[in-house]
């Protein structure tokens, strides 16, 4: 008699080899809803395919004389936050502050573009073109502050001179806005002032009278 009932019960072994029958029929579920974590495998699929043994279904019907493997299931480590670096400098700005910011910052001495004339014989006596950029709310400034045309030239010829170099190739050479030459008078620059977007200054070699062009942009 006791044989015949023990043909009924399904057979389930823990991880550590603690065994433990189970009356059949029973479903897979009604073993993991005491173990919350666990998973239920047939020990015929864990000979056949090892790790890759998938789980029972919750409603799989246990069969009488088979043994299930009853396991946890790995635990998954949960993914670090990436931490997102914060720029102290524009907290506090609303939006077009920002963009202001970070155009104005972006400017700096390679804004300065030197175009000069190739190695030759007669590459020091040849014309040096500047161009120089000039924020657009400096150049206003400039403006407002000034009487007329002329004032608003000499000034940002001042602002050239007092930059007095500008970078070329990243900051590799430097050249001086005046030139002197062994045994010649320095030369005199012609300035023309052409406001574009940013405002922009045309510096070239001329004859030795200096003269001042400024056309005033348009608003």
């Amino acid at each position: 008699m006791g044989n015949a009932m023990g043909s009924k019960r399904a057979k389930v072994m823990k991880i550590d080899g603690e065994t433990f029958k189970l009356k059949t029929p029973a479903r897979a579920n009604d073993v993991v809803k005491d173990y919350p974590g666990h998973v239920l495998l047939d020990s015929q699929a864990v000979k056949n395919f090892g790790p890759r043994a998938k789980p029972l279904e919750p409603d799989h019907q246990l069969r009488p004389k088979k043994l299930y493997f009853l396991v946890e299931l790995p635990k998954v480590r949960p993914e670090p936050l990436t931490r997102r670096a914060r720029s102290s400098g524009i907290r506090g700005m609303n939006a077009k502050d920002r963009l202001d910011f970070l155009m104005l910052s972006k400017r700096s001495v390679s804004d300065l573009a030197v175009v000069k004339h190739g190695p030759g014989p007669d590459s020091s006596s040849g014309p040096t073109r500047v161009r120089m950029r000039v924020p657009k709310a400096q150049l206003e400034r400039l403006m407002e502050e000034s009487q007329d045309g002329g004032e608003v030239a000499e000034k940002i010829l001042s602002l050239y001179m007092g930059n007095n170099a500008a970078a070329v190739d990243g900051g590799a050479t430097v050249v001086e806005a005046q030139k002197e030459l062994p045994n010649r008078k320095p030369q005199r620059k012609r300035v023309s002032f052409s406001p574009v977007e940013q405002g922009e200054i045309h510096e070239e070699s001329a004859a030795p009278q200096r003269s001042l062009v400024y056309t005033s942009p348009s608003r």
